[in-house]
């Protein structure tokens, strides 16, 4: 990856937004890939520690670069994205997830991602919160490398929030942790600092900005839910990780017997549903 991007042809990178997209397995690429070219995305920087063999109309397939790197290990996500901040022109749009991830932003089916950033922009916003949906089947038999997308579930119910204190102790502006989902359901199984919800996706490169491994960012103005005078737009990531996990640990599988309780909902692809659940903000965006 750091080759092509010391070496990358004349403009590959002069146009945003971007979307990252780390490949650990081959659980729903093309689906992920496909997902985010519908948004609208300029070009897609697909991750992965081999060459990946997509399944992709030309057109789209013009707009995804696949670049070598070791997804696999513990913080990956670190050194990538910083790596592609300090590659990228100062302004620029950005996006990083998995595969098996899927970004909502309200009303994301009719609405353009560019579309959208313009107007976050406009609001003084160089940074978008966003929260982890996880998603899970409906049965847990049969899971594997191919999801059923039409037996899918979420939780409806379940989510809270904590004050988040900066270095001092003291209560860190417009900023709160995030729990729910899977991930706290499950708690038991997942190390301490991958218990929140929250990820700063979408966010602007600007000089010295690092990613730091909890998802947070060195500028901790980028790590606000809102500015200082409205509530802003906030997206939600539609996650397959955690259930994949969970069912392939084998310390955690056998304690599963079915992810679906009394908070779940069937899922539909909607960000109207995801909005009613409260899992994203549309802000002052109509």
């Amino acid at each position: 990856m750091h080759d092509w991007l010391a070496s990358r042809p004349a403009g590959a990178l002069a146009r945003g937004p971007i979307a990252i997209i780390l490949i650990e397995d081959d659980t729903e690429v093309t689906s992920t890939l496909r997902h985010h070219l519908d948004l609208g995305f300029a070009r897609i920087l697909a991750l992965s520690p081999e060459p990946l063999s997509l399944d992709l109309a030309p057109a789209d397939a013009a707009r995804v670069t696949n670049l070598i790197w070791d997804t696999r290990t513990s913080g990956a996500h670190v050194g990538a994205v910083n790596a592609i901040i300090a590659a990228v022109p100062t302004g620029t749009w950005l996006y990083y997830g998995w595969n098996a991830e899927y970004l909502f932003y309200p009303f994301s089916e009719t609405r353009r991602i560019g579309e959208m950033l313009a107007f976050h922009a406009e609001e003084r916003r160089d940074a978008m919160l966003g929260f982890v949906t996880d998603l899970y089947p409906a049965k847990n038999d049969g899971f594997g490398p191919a999801i059923d997308r039409e037996a899918v579930m979420f939780d409806r119910a379940g989510y809270y929030a904590l004050q988040r204190t900066d270095q001092n102790g003291a209560p860190a502006s417009r900023q709160m942790n995030f729990h729910g989902g899977l991930h706290w359901r499950y708690e038991e199984f997942l190390p301490p600092d991958r218990l929140r919800i929250d990820r700063v996706a979408l966010f602007r490169a600007a000089p010295g900005l690092t990613l730091l491994p909890d998802h947070r960012f060195s500028d901790e103005e980028y790590n606000t839910y809102a500015c200082q005078w409205h509530n802003n737009l906030t997206c939600a990531i539609a996650s397959f990780r955690v259930a994949k996990a969970l069912l392939r640990n084998p310390r955690s599988r056998d304690a599963v017997d079915s992810f679906v309780w009394a908070g779940s909902e069937r899922f539909d692809w909607s960000s109207q549903q995801l909005m009613e659940a409260g899992l994203m903000e549309p802000g002052q965006w109509f």
